[in-house]
């Protein structure tokens, strides 16, 4: 499989939800304000790299997060609609990495790197089903 060919830097891809009770900081028991929290926003992000990978994946290969490094710097409340955006900075053989940024309707809340790593998924699963 050469996915270089079809994996370019500079491909983009978006990710939206709002904010709901469901994704507040108290909901996940990542703080004590109602407001969106921070691993909601890294998930966020995380979709919006793996949508853009698997756009250009042959059937049968997926991709999985490997690292993920961001900052959270501005607060968003319930009923606020937030958006990531993922673009591919590098890829070296399996390996692509992205710049994620994240969005309110008032302007960036978060922003960092992401690495993801191309698999077989038939593969990986038996690897991963190994474990037990």
């Amino acid at each position: 499989m050469e996915i270089v060919e079809k994996i370019k830097i500079g491909l983009k891809q978006e990710a939206s939800d709002s904010v709901t009770e469901k994704n507040t900081a108290i909901a996940m028991k990542s703080g004590t304000l109602s407001v969106y929290a921070t691993p909601a926003m890294t998930a966020l992000m995380e979709r919006a790299a793996s949508q853009l990978a698997q756009e250009y994946l042959p059937e049968g290969w997926t991709s999985v997060g490997i690292s993920i490094s961001v900052a959270h710097i501005s607060a968003s409340p319930i009923g606020m609609k937030v958006r990531a955006e993922a673009e591919i900075t590098a890829f070296d053989g399996r390996k692509i990495s992205y710049k994620v940024t994240a969005f309110d309707e008032s302007g960036e809340i978060g922003k960092g790197t992401h690495e993801r790593f191309v698999v077989d998924e038939v593969k990986f699963m038996q690897k991963a089903a190994g474990k037990k």
